[in-house]
């Protein structure tokens, strides 16, 4: 009862039709002969994967969660048969380079693929998912003999890769890292390091999927200086070259509230074999690219979460039989109509759709420039594309995990009492989804890091630049009569967005300045920022659909139109309180 369909055409609609991909990918020597055919090909197996093969793994693995013995952690029952096909189909190399083994295919179809096997199974999907910003990191700061040692085999996913930044003291505030590297006898000749310390909150730390696990690990070498300034980053493996388990071992497993299948480990480092990634005191720099990579891979998750519960509520609600709707469809018969023809299901319905599709054009809007930061023949262009692929990642891992969660939580509702139990799986998507709003910076981070470091920093550059985006889209729709009130909406909200960001700008240059007025508003100024770009993929897919004359684009037009008239207006009450940089918030009371 509880299944996926991969919404295939829709996503060719999007990587085709929203955002000309194939387009790029002509004038892109790194693409050749990547067309709209071949990629929809590529989607098909990637779907038929995960439903096939992955999301029959799911809730047995939320049962079932993993195991600790002897320092040895036992995935759930079907993972290591579904990774070992991940692996053989060869998808951990999707979007890597050919001249490391993979096989150079576009970012915007890894998204699509992490997509699906977020909506699928998350637990499991947490094990490769950073693979990518892995290997991203040793390619660009790993010495040769590294890269030679380690980055083909992650390429391949024939060994994984584990991210260990946090300590029981080091969250979000990672200046506060003690985990120590300290050179050894032979470190002049191979630059090898002792690293000692415990991490907490590491997922995929130990398992039973792969033979080698290379941690990424930051730590202190002896003369670094206080604070982020002194983090270093060591590669440091499970299994080291000479076939010897490293002195490293996970000594407990955290009991989540979802996501049972991944292992999230407790790991103690007494002394274990490392080497250095990148320069000394330089790690969060080095980390950065690992760090980047997964937070457009965890937006991934709350869109596949609420994909996965948008389409299996519509399903229910079309088969669910109660009361007679006050509006029946002709022919109608019986005492009671399916629940999806009542206006409050049709509401939460809609709704969930319409921003379902909404953030798909956003996420692969962000991948699509990832694509271009890399590999456009234009320096300039290049350039561009990275400056704004920086802007929306922040957006795309905070807007869309909170529109996941909360989106699988209204779709509960859909099921009414059967929603709060573990009978149709929905009650398991809130609880895997909620995590997502925490992991890879919070998103109250993620809302800082996009009005100082992403808006303010630069004066407003690359802000100005999407907003000018946007507004072209507005006077595109301008010119197609149906879409009037769609343009009107999005020049809407370009101008709240102006508005907003003034008022938060003069505050903090203000006489005297003041210095937590955008830390004050950030939250609520994402919230907004989000639906701009709601606003902004609803107009470009409304664009797209009414240059066509079928079933399918007139319902894009429809579902983009409710989205526009009944979802954006909560962006008001954002932007209104974005604006407000000037109210105090009132100190938290020990004795309240």
């Amino acid at each position: 009862m509880w299944h996926y369909d991969a919404p295939l055409r829709h996503m060719r609609f999007v990587v085709e039709r929203v955002l000309g991909c194939p387009a790029d990918w002509a004038r892109i020597p790194a693409f050749d002969g990547l067309d709209g055919d071949t990629a929809a090909e590529v989607l098909q197996q990637a779907a038929r994967f995960a439903a096939e093969v992955l999301q029959p793994t799911n809730a047995g693995g939320n049962r079932e969660g993993c195991t600790l013995r002897d320092g040895n952690v036992t995935t759930p029952t079907g993972y290591r048969a579904a990774y070992r096909a991940f692996v053989d189909g060869g998808w951990p190399a999707l979007a890597n380079e050919p001249e490391l083994g993979g096989q150079g295919l576009p970012q915007v179809l890894n998204a699509a693929l992490y997509e699906m096997l977020a909506a699928c199974n998350h637990g499991w999907t947490m094990y490769p998912g950073l693979l990518h910003g892995a290997c991203e990191t040793l390619k660009s700061h790993g010495s040769d003999a590294l890269k030679a040692g380690y980055l083909h085999q992650l390429v391949s996913g024939e060994w994984l890769a584990a991210m260990a930044l946090t300590e029981p003291q080091a969250g979000s505030d990672l200046g506060l890292v003690r985990t120590k590297a300290e050179p050894t006898s032979t470190s002049a000749t191979d630059g090898s390091l002792r690293i000692r310390g415990e991490k907490i909150f590491i997922s995929g730390g130990d398992h039973d999927l792969t033979d080698n696990i290379v941690h990424l690990v930051l730590c202190r070498l002896p003369d670094a200086p206080p604070g982020t300034k002194g983090l270093s980053l060591a590669l440091v493996p499970k299994i080291l070259p000479d076939g010897t388990r490293n002195a490293m071992a996970c000594t407990g497993l955290e009991h989540k509230m979802g996501i049972h299948g991944s292992a999230t480990c407790a790991m103690h480092y007494d002394g274990a074999t490392g080497w250095l990634i990148g320069e000394p005191h330089r790690g969060l720099a080095a980390m950065f690219l690992m760090m980047n990579a997964a937070r457009l891979h965890v937006g991934l998750q709350g869109l596949g979460h609420l994909e996965m519960a948008q389409q299996n509520a519509r399903r229910y609600a079309l088969e669910r039989l109660q009361m007679r709707a006050a509006v029946r469809p002709a022919g109608a018969t019986g005492s009671a109509d399916p629940i999806a023809q009542h206006p409050a299901m049709r509401r939460t319905l809609l709704g969930l759709q319409a921003v379902s599709e909404g953030l798909r054009v956003v996420a692969y809007r962000c991948a699509q420039l990832l694509d271009l930061a890399e590999h456009d023949p234009d320096a300039a262009a290049r350039q561009a594309a990275s400056t704004q692929a920086a802007l929306l990642t922040p957006v795309v891992k905070a807007f869309a995990t909170h529109q996941g969660f909360h989106g699988a939580s209204d779709a509960l509702q859909v099921w009414g009492g059967y929603g709060y139990t573990a009978e149709f799986g929905i009650e398991q998507t809130v609880r895997d989804a909620r995590i997502a709003l925490i992991y890879e910076g919070t998103n109250e981070i993620q809302a800082i890091d996009l009005l100082q470091r992403k808006v303010l920093a630069d004066g407003g550059a690359a802000l100005n630049k999407l907003l000018a985006t946007c507004h072209d889209e507005a006077q595109a729709c301008a010119k197609v009569r149906a879409l009037a009130p769609i343009a009107h909406a999005l020049h809407q909200q370009v101008a709240h967005a102006r508005l907003a960001t003034a008022a938060i700008r003069n505050a903090t240059q203000a006489t005297p300045p003041d210095p937590e007025a955008a830390l004050r508003v950030a939250d609520d100024y994402l919230m907004g920022f989000g639906h701009l770009l709601l606003a902004w993929a609803w107009a470009a897919s409304a664009r797209a659909a009414a240059a066509a004359d079928d079933d399918f684009s007139a319902r894009r037009l429809e579902i983009a139109r409710y989205g526009i008239e009944a979802v954006l207006p909560q962006a008001d009450v954002h932007w209104s309180r974005a604006g407000q940089v000037a109210l105090a918030l009132p100190a938290v009371a020990a004795d309240d």
